[in-house]
């Protein structure tokens, strides 16, 4: 039997959720601050928080030095066109892996998620290598590719989780009745799946609007995403902490503001199936 929940427990409960919010959320709040800051305040010793001569001149050279909206258009491309190259790949292997199980089927999948412990760096020289030769350095096809395959195991695994929790006699049902494999996954399965699709899309999109290591080694100027929007403001001469700080703004706003937008749906789908 559980236990009642007390106010003075809920209370607890909520001041050190709130607590571990706010530790989480400061760096980010500190960055935005910073990017309204001049240089020499932005480097003060002790550092000023609220009082401070607040200036948008930052966001202003910003804009002039680098064109913005070319990094923005190249990281929507990238992180949408990954995840839903990576999802119509993973919709099949997931179905195959829940509803036709075989006797290595936890075997693929502990060795798909192994290959996430593998170094970047360790792949980098023959993946480059391979980029110079069909032509993809630098090129928004070559990012597409290679960001999908990093996030596929994880895109495998959260839609197999899901997929396991629709029954099996639904799909069978629909065999019964005539369906063809492609229409039992297109009109049965993924209805039912909304969900855990849903938040598997956006957190493949947030992981792929993120990834730095092989933007920043595979682009020089034409497929730079916003990713190397930032790394730009880290020059020889020094880091020019509230220009950096105004483009690391401009960089993350755009996914802060879809994933305030879809929490509700986020948190929907990360606990699909966990109540019956």
């Amino acid at each position: 039997m559980a236990r009642a929940v007390t106010p003075k427990r809920k209370a607890i409960t909520t001041a050190l959720a709130w607590a571990a919010g706010l530790v989480i959320f400061f760096p980010i709040l500190w960055t935005i601050l910073t990017s309204f800051k001049t240089e020499a305040q932005a480097i003060s010793d002790p550092p000023v928080f609220l009082f401070f001569d607040w200036t948008l001149e930052n966001y202003g050279i910003v804009q002039e030095r680098s064109d913005y909206m070319r990094f923005l258009w190249n990281s929507v491309v990238i992180s949408l066109g990954s995840t839903l190259l990576g999802v119509a790949i993973a919709v099949p292997a997931a179905w195959s892996m829940a509803f036709v199980p075989s006797k290595r089927t936890k075997d693929i999948l502990l060795w798909m998620l192994s290959t996430k412990m593998l170094p970047a760096v360790g792949v980098l020289y023959p993946i480059y290598l391979l980029f110079i030769r069909f032509g993809l350095l630098d090129s928004r096809a070559g990012l597409v590719v290679v960001i999908m395959l990093i996030n596929l195991p994880i895109i495998v695994w959260m839609l197999y989780t899901y997929f396991r929790e629709i029954p099996g006699e639904i799909l069978e049902a629909a065999r019964m009745d005539g369906a063809t494999l492609k229409e039992e996954i297109l009109y049965v399965l993924t209805p039912m799946a909304v969900p855990g699709i849903a938040s598997t899309v956006l957190l493949n999109v947030i992981l792929a609007w993120n990834e730095a290591f092989w933007t920043l080694n595979l682009t020089a100027a034409k497929a730079a995403p916003l990713t190397a929007f930032i790394a730009s403001y880290s020059s020889p001469e020094g880091l020019f902490y509230a220009k950096l700080s105004a483009a690391s703004t401009m960089a993350i706003a755009p996914i802060l503001v879809l994933g305030w937008f879809s929490q509700k749906q986020l948190v929907r789908g990360l606990t699909f199936g966990a109540v019956k």
